[in-house]
């Protein structure tokens, strides 16, 4: 198996398995929510830049050998997909185990970095699908990629079901601790039972940010058939960029914040490429910590809005858009979670694209990974399974810098429009 883009050839795949130190036995079962089944079409997709001096020396039996203990605390992550007699998912954990890929890469980093067109998330993650056997189906994919100048990326593909982008990157930064030589501050609590939640009156309006699909059965993957082919770009803007942004565009009455106002440039700019189809209703999704409980290291705990527009946005100033999406969002994860649980979690729904949608991993610990006490150069999160109407993820940049990456997920023929109107009226690249 061989990723080549034109620019550059990933290779060399070999495959193995980590288990669990400590059997952990058919009879425990991790509950999923209605708020995790509503993300079980998605994948996370994250992507660590470790230089030479970080990994050198390190074998794959060093990088191996404190995952035993790793997947011992996060147990479910080994377990595989099973269903209820009602026939709703559950993860069994059943040490089934997590995937561990060694390839090559004929670039070095540098080169790598200073690539254009290339979709850094798809070649050095798995390409991860729950199903069509989903009982036989890994949860988590770790990739490790060597380039030729000896350092090494770390891609996790990670099931969404499992938890957000708070539950995966806490996951991967605790490897990194093991192995370091820290012991885990916690133990792991999981869910027996599907939590469902209690409603105390009849929501009679159907959520926004949630678009059911055609039965899928047991291949968790969006339907092909009148799906565009979807593309991934990544944007850095700068400190100094930011605080210029940030100045001239902030509202009279108040300041507005860099997700705020990054999320509203990128919604007037596909607003004017789109024309008479701009998005006048987004989705925005934050991730609340407060939601999680002690020992709740797998949860998706995101709050997810929904925000509509009754301006012409390709016309709206930013600092309206971004005032809108910082006072007007409406919550739906009641809706979203009593639809979901409507026939117990057996239909097949899209969050991420269903419509244009932004996510806040502003405070996301993505540069807690940790090897040999280096961390990494870069770091980035992208998702797989994203809807026709596309996804913006606002990230930090690289560590302590201040400045942001803003990852693209879109129809391919939106992107090369995006590109070109953020670099003319924005000077975002």
């Amino acid at each position: 198996m061989v990723s080549d883009g034109g620019e550059g050839s990933v290779y060399g795949f070999r495959l193995s398995s980590v288990v669990p130190a400590t059997v952990t036995g058919e009879d425990k079962v991790h509950g999923l929510s209605n708020m995790d089944l509503a993300m079980k079409l998605h994948y996370l997709k994250g992507v660590y830049f470790f230089r030479r001096e970080a990994v050198e020396g390190l074998t794959i039996s060093d990088l191996k050998e404190p995952m035993f203990e790793w997947l011992k605390l996060y147990y479910p992550t080994s377990g595989r997909i099973r269903r209820s007699e009602s026939g709703r998912p559950m993860i069994r954990c059943n040490d089934g185990g997590v995937r561990i890929v060694e390839a090559q890469c004929d670039k070095s980093v540098d080169e790598w970095m200073a690539m254009e067109d290339h979709d850094i998330h798809n070649c050095l993650t798995y390409d991860q699908v729950l199903g069509p056997d989903l009982a036989f189906s890994p949860l988590v994919f770790i990739q490790l990629t060597w380039f030729k100048c000896g350092a090494m990326s770390v891609g996790l593909s990670w099931a969404h079901v499992l938890g957000d982008v708070v539950s995966a990157s806490d996951f991967i930064n605790m490897w990194g601790s093991i192995m370091a030589g820290h012991a885990p501050p916690r133990s792991l609590g999981t869910n027996p039972t599907s939590p469902k939640p209690q409603f105390h009156q009849k929501l009679s309006q159907k959520p926004f940010s949630l678009k059911m699909t055609h039965p899928l059965g047991d291949h968790w993957l969006l339907p092909g058939s009148n799906h565009p082919r979807m593309g991934t770009r990544c944007f850095h803007v700068t400190l100094d960029q930011l605080k210029r942004l940030l100045s001239a565009h902030s509202g009279p009455h108040a300041q507005s914040q860099p997700f705020q106002l990054l999320s509203a440039i990128m919604w007037k700019t596909l607003a004017k490429i789109q024309g008479e189809s701009e998005p006048k209703i987004v989705t925005v999704c934050r991730n609340s910590y407060g939601e999680r409980g002690d020992g709740e290291i797998l949860k998706n705990a995101m709050v997810v809005s929904r925000v509509e527009a009754d301006i012409g946005v390709a016309e709206a100033d930013v600092s309206d858009l971004a005032k809108l999406i910082a006072e007007k969002t409406v919550c739906e994860n009641g809706m979203i979670e009593e639809t979901v649980g409507g026939d117990d979690g057996k239909s097949d729904f899209v969050v991420y694209g269903a419509n244009l949608t932004f996510v806040n991993l502003e405070e996301v610990k993505l540069f807690g990974l940790e090897i040999q006490g280096h961390k990494p150069v870069w770091a980035s999160y992208s998702i797989g399974g994203v809807g026709d109407e596309g996804a913006f993820l606002v990230l930090p940049a690289q560590d302590g810098d201040g400045g942001r990456t803003v990852t693209a997920i879109l129809p391919e023929k939106q992107l090369a429009g995006l590109r070109r109107e953020l670099k003319d009226e924005w000077g975002i690249a």
